[in-house]
């Protein structure tokens, strides 16, 4: 896999119309491999032989190597660049990566990069045509806010997993600090054998909430990727009752996530 620094320069301040262009046939090509996937890849692959967690397996593996395949097309057209530092320590055993959630297609990186990742993901991806099949056969789990997630997302962890999730449950506004909710720590109290963060920041701001695809940015976009020291939940844990314990997790990741985004900015200044 391709992880090497892709440099941002004057020549990558492409033209912008090509970029927009390029954008739009990005997400043509994500719609249109969802709707493959669910109507074409997904049932032959469940022809196969195996059971219920090799078709997962399978399942998982193939939409890791088409969101890596995605990220490609968009560096390769000219939509973004990106660098990602330490991405072998990801993927271990029981592991819950947690990252901040500055663009759309932050998870698309995140499971490009993990074969085997689970995933929290919205609801509302459950109830999208392109994506719903794909979503059940890899057995993610969908974020509704009920026990019965925080259940499954620590059993899944506690089975040897790796688990991605999102804390802050929806995209960061822009100029504005990520927000954490408290179940992210909860689920890794539960469950997780590590905890390791990851500090996603994108320049310029691009697939925000407030921006849609077609409000490209004047220049290419650069995706930085850094994977924090892993956090062991246990210390946490030691603390007190479980939601003691989860607010003081949740109270410490939130600080680092924000001290780790500000001294990006710093040094980029």
């Amino acid at each position: 896999m391709d992880l090497a620094t892709q440099p941002v320069t004057e020549k990558n301040r492409d033209a912008y119309y090509w970029r927009l262009l390029a954008t739009a046939a990005s997400f043509a090509l994500f719609g249109l491999g969802g709707l493959c996937l669910r109507v074409l890849v997904f049932p032959l692959l469940g022809c196969l032989p195996g059971d219920a967690r090799a078709h997962r397996r399978r399942a998982r593996q193939t939409v890791s190597r088409l969101f890596w395949f995605f990220v490609r097309f968009m560096a390769r057209t000219g939509v973004l660049t990106y660098d990602i530092q330490g991405a072998e320590r990801l993927g271990r055993p029981g592991q819950m990566i947690i990252a901040n959630h500055p663009s759309l297609i932050d998870v698309v990186f995140l499971i490009g990069l993990v074969r085997q990742a689970n995933c929290v993901v919205k609801k509302s991806l459950w109830e999208n045509p392109f994506t719903r099949g794909p979503l059940r056969s890899t057995e993610y789990i969908s974020n509704d806010g009920s026990m019965d997630m925080l259940d499954a997302a620590a059993q899944a962890l506690q089975n040897g997993q790796t688990l991605i999730i999102f804390p802050e449950g929806t995209r960061t506004q822009p100029g504005q600090a990520p927000a954490f909710h408290r179940g992210a720590a909860a689920i890794a109290l539960r469950g997780a054998k590590i905890l390791t963060p990851v500090i996603i920041k994108v320049n310029p701001t691009t697939l925000t909430k407030a921006e849609p695809w077609y409000r490209i940015p004047c220049r290419r976009v650069h995706f930085s990727f850094r994977i924090g020291a892993d956090i062991d939940p246990q210390t946490f844990a030691a603390q007190g009752p479980a939601p003691q314990a989860s607010r003081k997790l949740n109270d410490y990741l939130h600080s680092y996530f924000i001290k780790e985004l500000a001294e990006d900015e710093r040094s980029e200044s």
